[in-house]
């Protein structure tokens, strides 16, 4: 059964230290790249979204980082993240024994906001 949390500092104390300064590192960048998103848990991890739509998720598991940049932004970014465990449609995984690319998850993020932006209009 999955665990509820109410907030992402909750979900971010429910893992080990190491985990959690990877998981505060990935909302920082997200944060900063989209200061206008909304963040939410949901589907069991942090979300985010901008203008009503989905923009990003990330989540901490046994042994990765997962971060979830829908199939457009990991289409765009498919050179760069070739390095790096996938699965799905947009999830990528940042294995704890490697950096997460926090540039590289900028620019994503970046790139989504402006899909986003786009499909407003």
């Amino acid at each position: 059964m999955m665990k509820v949390f109410k907030t992402v500092a909750a979900y971010e104390k429910s893992f080990p230290k190491a985990v959690q300064a990877r998981l505060k590192a990935l909302r920082e960048v997200i944060r900063k790249a989209a200061p206008d998103a909304v963040e939410s848990i949901s589907y069991g991890m942090v979300g985010y979204k901008l203008v009503g739509r989905p923009l990003v998720y990330y989540g901490g598991f046994k042994n990765h980082v997962g971060f979830f940049a829908m199939p457009s932004a990991r289409a765009a970014f498919k050179k760069e993240l070739a390095k790096y465990k996938n699965g799905g449609k947009s999830a990528i995984q940042f294995q704890h024994d490697e950096a997460i690319p926090l540039g590289l998850v900028a620019r994503m993020v970046k790139y989504r906001v402006k899909e986003n932006k786009a499909r407003k209009k």
